[in-house]
């Protein structure tokens, strides 16, 4: 287990950017991390994620092309950079760290054991 700490959410509008970081109180260099997010009354889906040294990097569909993943070992922090937000796009995102030391970038969330308590981005539109 390893405390995570997001932060960056905020209110924006539509078409806005927003960067979200997340903080790892120990190394999280030899674990994949992934962002995940859950809007009111759905359930938590997966964001994008990224393997522990950043040359695997997996987005779910709606990020595509929008949204990018990054991380500094040397920080423990994970980055997840969002473009041209909308409005659909409103929800707590949250960052987890892998429970295995492995090469991949897991979209599942049963693949992830660390999870911080999430960040609130509410898009306006």
């Amino acid at each position: 287990q390893v405390k995570l700490e997001e932060s960056g959410g905020r209110l924006v509008q539509t078409g806005d950017s927003l960067t979200l970081s997340c903080k790892a109180y120990a190394s999280i260099s030899m674990w994949s991390m992934g962002w995940f997010r859950q809007a009111p009354g759905k359930d938590r889906e997966f964001v994008a994620s990224l393997s522990r040294n950043g040359g695997r990097k997996n987005y779910a569909e709606f990020a595509e092309g929008r949204f990018t993943v990054s991380r500094d070992n040397a920080k423990n922090t994970v980055f997840l950079q969002m473009n041209s937000l909308k409005a659909e796009d409103t929800a707590i995102y949250s960052c987890a760290r892998a429970r295995l030391t492995t090469f991949n970038a897991p979209r599942d969330h049963a693949d992830y054991g660390s999870w911080g308590q999430g960040t609130q981005v509410t898009v306006s539109s």
